[in-house]
């Protein structure tokens, strides 16, 4: 075994990502609502940094879950999303990521968009690499390595 690969044997850290992001003008569309693509774009970045968090790695998004979006975020809005590492096979870490909308007047947040973002670990020369294993203990992680789970077969 290479000795890079016994030093990641465990998660470095399996914490939440959470980005804060403002819906700018240039976000929206003509009716002053959040481009999909713009959520998407701010969501994979989270998956990204929850994924590099915990394997100290690179990585490249793979696949997408079907993501459905549940109600518009509007011009001014500000975006909390949340993302976390829920699955891993040998290079390929699952992050649920979660996206809520909140205004600036009451920051009780709304869930605009959820899904799960797999993500491959990759070395200097984009080659996939192994990753540490997690392990679901609580029965709330057990069911969120079961959805990741089928939501990666149903892609195959």
């Amino acid at each position: 075994m290479r000795p890079y690969l016994r030093e990641m044997a465990e998660p470095r850290s399996s914490v939440p990502v959470v980005l804060l992001n403002e819906v700018f003008p240039g976000d929206t569309n003509a009716l002053d609502t959040l481009f999909g693509g713009r959520l998407m774009s701010i969501m994979d970045t989270a998956a990204g940094m929850a994924s590099s968090q915990f394997a100290h790695n690179e990585f490249v998004t793979v696949s997408v879950d079907a993501l459905k979006f549940k109600r518009p975020a509007y011009q001014g809005d500000v975006i909390r999303t949340i993302a976390r590492v829920v699955w891993t096979s040998r290079r390929t870490v699952g992050v649920l990521v979660r996206s809520c909308r909140m205004t600036r007047s009451n920051w009780d947040p709304e869930e605009i968009c959820s899904g799960f973002f797999f993500m491959v670990a990759i070395d200097d020369s984009m080659r996939p690499v192994d990753v540490p294993q997690f392990t679901a203990t609580s029965d709330e992680e057990k069911e969120l390595w079961a959805q990741a789970q089928r939501a990666r077969d149903a892609m195959r």
